[in-house]
Formats: structure tokens, C-alpha cells, sequence
């Protein structure tokens, strides 16, 4: 776990481990939330470079007969 401090201007730099984990490059977007009592970085992704993420995923599923 590494430690940041907030600047005069209430910037904060990203460490270098928690940028790498989640390839983060510069320019991209983050969004921050506040979720109990702490902040949340959470990289925007474009919808496609989601494709595929899910690879091999059991799809079949039980239906009730009236819905076959």
C-alpha cells in the first residue's frame, strides 16, 4: 500500500504500482466516487476494449420449458 499527499491544490499523483495494476497511461480519464468513508479511482474504459473480456464463459443456462 503506498501513501500520496494531497497538494495546495488538492492534487494527488498516482503511484506507480496502483498505475501499472491497472495500466493506466496519461491522459486517460479515472472517475472518483466517494464510497464508505473513502475515495474510489476507477479507470474509464471504452465499450470497446471490453469485447472479449468474458472469453469462455459457460453461456448455457437452465430455461423453464416456456421459455425455450
Amino acid at each position: 500500500m503506498s501513501r500520496v499527499t494531497v497538494s495546495p491544490k488538492y492534487q494527488v499523483v498516482i503511484p506507480k504500482e496502483a498505475r501499472a495494476a491497472l495500466n493506466i497511461r496519461p491522459g486517460e480519464k479515472v472517475e472518483v466516487f466517494s464510497y464508505k468513508n473513502r475515495l474510489e479511482f476507477v479507470p474509464v474504459r471504452p465499450m470497446a476494449s471490453l469485447r472479449g473480456f468474458v472469453k469462455g464463459i459457460d453461456t448455457t443456462v437452465d430455461r423453464d420449458p416456456d421459455r425455450l
